[in-house]
């Protein structure tokens, strides 16, 4: 019998740096549309791209297989090489044209290892670049013309090396007072503030973009069911398609998150995460419970299934082949990494943050 397609919708991540038999097991069943990697995932060089090869041979149908890439601490490569400068200090820096080079080294480091998809640029303002929201250092510019420009370059030398881009967290996440990452953060801006700010650097991507990224949210001037905008109707279908008009891939922000899992059981997050638009729902740690939710999306709308179905059939469609891997050539793709830092940075500072001297985020933020 043939599996159901209906896998294509989930993006899992994946326990460990080997692909075990029991995980195996599981994604051969499910056939989940990608997976998401993360530092627990990457140990060597070989490794990874090992690793990313055993994940394509699970499925007749390729996989999205992406990762958070932005710079700094949210850089997972770093695990096993140079740290990208991030967003802030490549903004003030003053260079577009250093971002516009990290896009490119960027997309092509990605390449070697078999990945399709980076999980940026982050579109969020600064509006304080020492907020405590887990946007610290992310976030390419303090107004919207800053972003617009930075990030539009970063997102440029990306897709130019054939990695599709996903922009992040819609519909604005950085005025958030607290963490999703632990509690849903609410929101109170008006619909005339968001529009005049955040929606407006959204609203400049919809035709230049991959992928969207849903955060998790409550905004009172958009949905006032006290609804998190990534499982809002209102939000991803009614603002983000149809009044942006945004046509690409939409997913969710991991759902494994304490802002969607304390207030929410899997099989309602399923449900909502897909029927309020979005094509794809990410489970990035709860792997184990890929198969339920597989189960959960049988009983959706036929409607909403095929909807986010042709979107992931279509996404998928433009996706690049990996590049022919090898040690040298990753070193050699390193090296442009950590050339850019000290371009940045300066030699002095670019040796003082390096991870070689322990600097680590203890939380996996996406």
């Amino acid at each position: 019998m043939e599996p159901s397609p209906l896998g294509q919708l989930l993006l899992s991540g994946v326990p460990g740096p080997e692909l075990d038999s029991q995980s195996a097991a599981i994604f051969r069943r499910v056939q989940p549309g990608g997976f998401i990697l993360f530092g627990r995932n990457i140990k060597t060089a070989l490794q990874l791209r090992k690793l990313i090869d055993d994940l394509r041979d699970l499925s007749p149908v390729a996989p999205i297989i992406t990762i958070d890439q932005e710079g700094g601490r949210v850089s997972r490569l770093r695990e096993i090489g140079s740290e990208p400068p991030n967003a802030q200090q490549l903004r003030d820096k003053g260079d577009p044209g250093l971002i516009l080079r990290h896009g490119h080294i960027t997309g092509r480091l990605l390449r070697l290892f078999g990945f399709n998809l980076d999980l940026c640029p982050v579109l969020d303002i600064s509006f304080d670049d020492e907020a405590d929201n887990s946007l610290r250092g992310r976030c390419y510019g303090k107004t919207v013309e800053q972003v617009i420009a930075l990030a539009g370059a970063f997102n440029e030398g990306l897709r130019a090396e054939g990695i599709a881009s996903c922009g992040k967290h819609f519909p604005g996440y950085s005025r958030a007072p607290i963490d999703a990452h632990h509690e849903l953060p609410q929101i109170d801006l008006t619909r005339a503030e968001l529009e005049a700010h955040e929606l407006a650097v959204f609203r400049h991507f919809t035709d230049k973009i991959d992928s969207m990224m849903i955060g998790h949210a409550f905004y009172p001037a958009l949905d006032n069911t006290r609804t998190p905008t990534s499982l809002s109707h209102a939000v991803v279908t009614g603002m983000l398609r149809r009044e942006l008009g945004f046509g690409g891939l939409v997913m969710t922000d991991d759902l494994d998150m304490g802002a969607i899992l304390n207030h929410y059981g899997l099989d309602e997050t399923i449900r909502l995460a897909i029927t309020a638009g979005n094509d794809l729902a990410m489970i990035c740690h709860r792997v184990q419970c890929v198969e339920d939710a597989w189960k959960t999306l049988e009983r959706l709308p036929a409607a909403e299934l095929d909807r986010a179905l042709e979107n992931v059939h279509r996404f998928k469609a433009k996706m690049a082949p990996p590049d022919a891997f090898s040690e040298d050539e990753f070193r050699r793709r390193d090296a442009e990494v950590w050339q850019l830092r000290v371009d940045t940075l300066g030699e002095v500072q670019a040796r003082e943050r390096s991870p070689e001297n322990g600097k680590r985020s203890p939380v996996e933020t996406y």
